[in-house]
């Protein structure tokens, strides 16, 4: 059978890379507050992560969520993060786990370890303490927190990608950091597609292109995932490499 998979945030730009490319492979339901293109104006569904109701009518036969939702910026506010990626994140991962859906991939961040960035405390491990540079972190390190519960007292297949800055060009930035984080829309396809596939039940895993200033492990994302970066923000277009240069005092700002 094909499996139903439900992208929420799927209006987002991580969101409309993976509704468009996982449509050969599965039946993708996608979810979002306002339609990005003439085929979301026909298929996609607008509930409110706010009410658990409304989430709960999305997970209809649904295998695997791909949780993308949520307030976006390490600029947000308290009360952005509260409403939509603390209380909508637990609505959604309840929803999932009252309807029986087997998998629940989330998007997590890097920023749920950005202090280490701050610092330049590298390389960065999965196994480190997360250390959150921003309340947009913190949401992230509850994801991460109130998945391993679910997992382990529900027995709900949980994987978080801890993914960098997609981008369709990583030369509309000079930071540094924002170029050794960089994740290619080709790589998110593979490295999401991997996270639903694989079998392996739990796990951290960093998602980033095979950029050669990266200062994040992807050991476990290699060998767990089967996670094979084939990009580098060095071989796009006008790309210039410097040397490694440091972190912004101001860092997670504007990023």
């Amino acid at each position: 059978m094909t499996r139903r998979v439900l992208i929420t945030g799927a209006t987002g730009g991580v969101g409309l890379v993976l509704a468009e490319r996982l449509a050969d492979d599965y039946e993708v339901i996608q979810h979002g507050r306002t339609p990005k293109n003439p085929e979301q104006e026909k298929v996609l569904r607008t509930a409110d992560l706010s009410s658990y109701e409304e989430v709960l009518a999305l997970m209809d036969g649904v295998d695997t969520v791909v949780h993308l939702a949520g307030s976006a910026s390490p600029e947000s506010s308290w009360d952005d993060v509260l409403e939509a990626n603390i209380v909508g994140f637990r609505n959604t991962l309840e929803a999932a786990r009252e309807a029986g859906v087997r998998r629940f991939v989330f998007a997590s961040s890097n920023h749920a370890m950005g202090m280490y960035d701050r610092d330049e405390q590298w390389p960065v491990y999965p196994h480190h303490l997360p250390r959150a540079d921003s309340l947009y972190g913190v949401s992230k390190v509850f994801g991460e927190a109130l998945g391993r519960f679910y997992h382990d007292e529900y027995g709900i297949d949980f994987i978080a990608l801890r993914i960098g800055w997609m981008s369709e060009n990583p030369g509309e930035t000079d930071v540094d950091l924002l170029h050794a984080m960089w994740l290619s829309p080709d790589d998110t396809e593979q490295v999401v597609r991997r996270a639903i596939e694989a079998d392996v039940t739990f796990g951290l895993y960093y998602a980033v292109s095979d950029n050669p200033n990266r200062r994040w492990d992807l050991t476990n994302t290699m060998l767990e995932l089967g996670y094979r970066p084939k990009d580098s923000w060095t071989e796009q277009p006008g790309a210039v490499v410097p040397g490694g240069a440091e972190a912004p005092d101001d860092w997670p700002k504007g990023s």
